[in-house]
């Protein structure tokens, strides 16, 4: 049975594809801070494993991981999804402490699952596995006031680039999906401050349709990898002069 852990896995892009790699039949560790709700998922799922765990938390990181491989014996896949929106404004609005909350997360907490994994994936045997990165178009145009998002997704395009160049010694595939407004809780938020300043609603896709293509992503044969992934609703203004 092939196995996989996914971070941010208690709510929005992180618990849809946890759900739909737990009903393709895959073992699946369920990395979060909110231990209720992984603890729901597992219930409900024979082949699911809640490892509660704050990502920015090295020892924590170390510990789930080390749990999870001591459960599943293997470590396959990687969705390395958990991350946070702070408040957008201009960058001279915008508090210290919110710059490194999105830096402690989105970019720390990425750089120690991709390292707990990697090692994992190093030293086992059969040696190899893949690590999915959860970027965003931001990491390629930014979204008005979304300077901490923004700049931590350029570093996670990085992260991804260097894996990929670094594992190929090891068998280990590093690639990355770029999301553009799938129909998550954050994406509602965001809905709603734009219908609030009479801007139009951004259009949307189904948060499925993302699981479906990180699943695809995480089925490839050893020998084949998808290193950057992009989608988004068709419409959705990213191409094009602004």
């Amino acid at each position: 049975m092939n196995t996989a852990i996914v971070t941010g896995a208690s709510s929005g892009i992180g618990r849809a594809v946890a759900l739909r790699f737990l009903d393709a039949g895959w073992r699946v560790g369920l990395i979060a801070r909110r231990a209720d709700r992984l603890q729901a998922i597992a219930t409900e799922h024979a082949n699911a494993f809640a490892l509660p765990c704050d990502v920015t938390d090295e020892a924590d990181v170390a510990r789930a991981f080390g749990d999870f491989q001591a459960q599943a014996g293997r470590l396959d896949v990687l969705f390395n999804n958990a991350g946070i929106f702070t408040t957008p404004a201009p960058i001279d609005e915008i508090p210290v402490a919110d710059w490194h909350r999105a830096v402690a997360v989105n970019l720390t907490g990425m750089f120690l699952c991709a390292r707990a994994a990697f090692g994992v994936m190093r030293h086992q045997t059969p040696q190899g596995g893949r690590i999915i990165n959860n970027g965003s178009i931001s990491a390629y145009a930014p979204r008005e006031g979304s300077v901490t998002y923004t700049t931590t997704k350029h570093g996670v395009t990085g992260l991804t680039k260097t894996l990929a160049y670094d594992g190929r010694a090891f068998d280990i595939a590093c690639g990355q999906i770029d999301i553009g407004n799938a129909r998550t809780e954050m994406v509602e938020d965001l809905i709603g401050r734009e219908q609030a300043a009479g801007r139009p609603v951004p259009f949307t896709i189904d948060v499925g349709l993302v699981a479906d293509a990180v699943l695809r992503m995480a089925e490839l044969p050893p020998e084949a990898n998808v290193l950057f992934q992009t989608i988004m609703a068709t419409k959705m203004p990213f191409v094009g002069r602004g």
